[in-house]
């Protein structure tokens, strides 16, 4: 009996937009040319996956390696060495969507302009564990620059400082959070990674049932589920829609075009196309024009100058039935050739309508601007926990902030107050540095503000910046503040190698108002998530949380009484 572990291959599906689900409509997105080139051999394996399905199998052919030629002018021994990569495509259709898998190189087979850009990010999105993000690729509109993070052994995605209203993620890997699969039937430990940004790769089932059944599992998470509360912001940023205003866009576009480069206009490596450009030795780019002009990387230079000289209303048109060819080798020869596609995939644009921002990228326009306050309020809501990790009193409201500080360790046993009770330094030698307001029972910093407005969380968010960067990089200001924490806490020092791992931010609003994404003020809000990026950037999680209001209770009255 075959084990378990066969049962399963690494592979990337991918989901098809506008095919039919029929073999005829496969076969017809398929390029007869590629299908020439590797001598493709059709087969219909219907009746076996019990499903609409078209096998392509052939392989690319080079009699002489293209390395053969150089190391005889090297060495002067005659080499000649074949090349022959095999290709397999399946392409099969479930519950009326179309699906493709590339085995070897059968991915090359599949159009790009069929692919569902976003099918493997969606995927994603919504059953990788965020803690344990492994991959990220991001996109910075308006600079050409794309943010590649490999973490192998996983890390929170706070930690990886996505800029979620000004950057356009591409892909994303990580730890699969638990689900019925086929690599899980004997041992859900073997479900470990998933990678998705056009594409989806993981491990899927081998036998015809078992694949059919985790394509099904796929598409019901996409139908069914929404994405984890620390990734939906991957989805505040979405393609323009609008017939209309992508024509508008177009038209801008194609005027742009026509005018001396500003910078607008940039290079972006399309999505799915790293590897290749990784190894491509050249690039033979053509706009309306027979012959493809060769370079040793692609020429953006050659793509405007070509692009100016048409006429208005036709320059977006040459860009986008323009061609980049890569070739594994400087000679470019037909042998040679890795990939094709459209010259506006390589190319990102900024465009302007009015006061809105919008972007030209792989292909597809996008609106910065509207996602902003979608960001900041999911990242808001993310911050501000149902349920605390602090156990704080309530607060009485007559009482000053310094005076509720104090009260806490009486009222809390294991807290510490070290309101206005500073850590001085070398750098820090006037009033010093106020760590905390209060330090709870299990080390975490805790920062307390009453606030009538933004300016007093300004101020909040700002002191936390500080306290923390000075504990992380100043041994000085953390020795004193473990001397500090000894002396108020006998017995239970702060542990050895002490680094703060997580700062609350204890709010009472106004006359006691909830703390809520609605009732935080709008500017605390986007300075809220801008401090809670460059902490959670430095291994520090952060939690919002508002403090409970209340009146003098009678005995609370009496005791001041007394003391007066």
């Amino acid at each position: 009996m075959a084990s378990r572990t066969s049962s399963t291959s690494k592979r990337t599906l991918y989901r098809l937009t506008g095919v039919a689900p029929t073999v005829d409509a496969m076969f017809d997105v398929l390029s007869p040319e590629r299908l020439e080139a590797a001598d493709a051999e059709l087969q219909f394996p219907e009746e076996w996956l019990g499903v609409p399905a078209l096998l392509v199998t052939g392989s690319f052919e080079q009699s002489v390696a293209s390395w053969c030629g150089e190391i005889n002018r090297t060495t002067g021994c005659e080499v000649s060495r074949p090349v022959n990569r095999s290709a397999g495509l399946l392409m099969l259709a479930v519950d009326g969507e179309v699906y493709a898998i590339g085995y070897d190189q059968g991915f090359r087979l599949v159009p790009d302009r069929v692919k569902d850009r976003r099918f493997g990010l969606g995927f994603v999105i919504r059953r990788v564990d965020p803690a344990q993000i492994r991959d990220l690729v991001a996109h910075t509109p308006g600079g050409g620059r794309t943010d590649i993070t490999l973490v192998p052994g996983g890390t929170p995605v706070w930690s990886l400082g996505v800029q979620e209203h000004a950057q356009i993620v591409r892909r994303l890997g990580g730890r699969l959070d638990g689900m019925q699969l086929t690599i899980g039937q004997d041992n859900r430990t073997k479900i470990s990674s998933v990678e998705g940004g056009t594409g989806l790769r993981m491990r899927l089932g081998v036998d015809a049932a078992d694949l059919v059944a985790d394509i099904r599992a796929i598409a019901r998470v996409l139908r069914d589920e929404t994405p984890s509360p620390e990734l939906d912001f991957v989805e505040h940023i979405v393609p323009v829609k609008d017939d209309d205003l992508v024509t508008r866009l177009e038209e801008r576009l194609d005027d742009m075009l026509g005018e001396q480069p500003d910078g607008r206009i940039a290079v972006a490596v399309p999505s799915d196309h790293w590897d290749d450009y990784a190894a491509a030795q050249a690039f033979a780019t053509k706009v309306h024009s027979t012959e493809a002009y060769v370079t040793d990387d692609f020429s953006l230079e050659y793509v405007l100058n070509r692009a100016r000289v048409h006429r208005p209303g036709t320059r977006f048109a040459a860009l986008r039935d323009g061609t980049v060819t890569l070739y594994s080798h400087t000679r470019a020869a037909k042998d040679d050739v890795i990939r094709t596609s459209s010259v506006l995939r390589w190319i990102e644009a900024e465009v302007a309508l009015g006061a809105r921002r919008f972007f030209l990228l792989d292909g597809q326009w996008y609106e910065i601007g509207e996602a902003y306050l979608a960001a900041i309020r999911s990242q808001v809501e993310r911050l501000i926990t149902g349920t605390t990790s602090v156990d704080l009193p309530a607060w009485v409201l007559g009482d000053t902030e310094r005076t509720y500080n104090e009260s806490v360790p009486d009222l809390r046993p294991g807290y510490v107050c070290f309101d206005r009770d500073n850590v001085r330094t070398a750098l820090h030698r006037g009033n010093g540095v106020e760590i905390c307001d209060l330090l709870s029972p299990d080390d975490v910093l805790v920062m307390v503000k009453r606030a009538k407005g933004s300016d007093a969380l300004s101020h909040l968010f700002g002191q936390a910046v500080v306290a923390v960067q000075t504990l992380l990089h100043s041994p000085e200001a953390m020795d004193g503040f473990a001397r500090k924490v000894a002396a108020a806490r006998p017995g239970r020092a702060l542990p050895e190698g002490f680094r703060p791992s997580k700062v609350v931010f204890a709010i009472l609003l106004k006359s006691g108002t909830d703390l809520t994404a609605d009732t935080l003020f709008p500017f605390s809000q986007v300075t809220l998530v801008q401090t809670a990026k460059i902490l959670e950037a430095w291994g520090v999680a952060v939690e919002v949380t508002g403090i409970q209001a209340a009146t003098m209770t009678p005995s609370r009255a009496g005791i001041r009484r007394l003391a007066a």
